[in-house]
């Protein structure tokens, strides 16, 4: 029902809103450094002290408080977040170039086997089979996750309305000046 409506709608109602805008452009105002990816993100929290709140992935937040110690940081479950799911395939071009299709293929099919599974709950993502996540609900709580499709219709649109050159991010981001 949601990806249909996605589907159909014509807006983005989070930022069509003045008050979503707002807030969302109140917020960047207080982030001393955007970093090219997740893991420079938490180094500059979690080692360099930059930033007093660190939004991003929970398996950085588990892995900085390994390595810094579990008292150092509390990690805060958002009530809803988006559902994350980076994208594996076999791409049949690459995999023929490189004579790698068998190898490809049984590593992706082991991704969703339980004892993958069990890996990747360990290493503090959320794994796929619903028992071994289970396992893992004390540093893995339940969310109510949405999908970009639910929400925002697909990837490209997404793509093009936040983070195209003078999208929305463009729009509501100012670098704050050092």
């Amino acid at each position: 029902m949601l990806a249909t409506a996605a589907a159909n709608s014509k807006s983005f109602p989070a930022f069509d809103s003045d008050k979503a805008r707002q807030y969302i452009t109140e917020f960047y105002k207080h982030v001393p450094v955007l970093d090219a990816g997740a893991r420079g993100s938490t180094v500059s929290f979690a080692q360099k002290n930059i930033g007093d709140v660190l939004v991003g992935w929970e398996n950085e937040a588990w892995l900085a408080k390994q390595e810094f110690g579990n008292d150092q940081f509390d990690i805060i479950y958002p009530s809803v977040s988006v559902l994350a799911e980076p994208p594996v395939a076999v791409v049949d071009k690459v995999v023929d170039a490189h004579g790698t299709r068998d190898a490809a293929t049984a590593y992706l099919k082991y991704l969703y086997t339980p004892e993958a599974q069990e890996i990747i709950g360990q290493n503090h993502y959320r794994p796929r089979d619903t028992t071994i996540l289970a396992k893992y609900q004390a540093e893995l709580p339940p969310i109510k996750l949405f999908t970009i499709a639910e929400t925002f219709q697909d990837w490209v649109r997404t793509q093009t309305t936040f983070f195209s050159d003078k999208g929305v991010f463009d729009q509501i981001y100012q670098p704050s000046a050092k």
